[in-house]
């Protein structure tokens, strides 16, 4: 009993990576889009941590760098989703005749 618990354990396993093989183009757009929105939702919390922290602290966050990094990536995922999907490129077609 036990080794057929371990082998079924083990098929689930091995099936994991087929499933992430299968995954669209369009999926992998909406959770980059669901990303940028998060990413956009954290701006308040932002505001909010910059608006209580302690002035006389040894020690500061630095609030401006961490908005601009996250807006630098923001925008790195919108110009990835924005990017026009790529077409085939087309040839001339060949000869075939190669005598002259």
């Amino acid at each position: 009993m036990r080794i057929i618990q371990l082998l079924a354990l083990g098929l689930l396993a091995a099936s994991g990576p087929v499933q992430f093989a299968r995954a669209d183009a369009g999926g992998e757009r909406a959770v980059l889009a669901r990303i940028t929105h998060e990413l956009q939702a954290i701006g308040p919390l932002i505001s909010e941590a910059t608006a209580q922290a302690d002035p006389d602290a040894r020690i500061k966050f630095n609030y401006d760098w961490l908005r601009q990094d996250l807006d630098r990536i923001r925008l790195g995922i919108q110009a990835h989703i924005d990017a026009p999907r790529s077409e085939p490129r087309t040839f001339p077609p060949l000869r075939g005749d190669f005598r002259r």
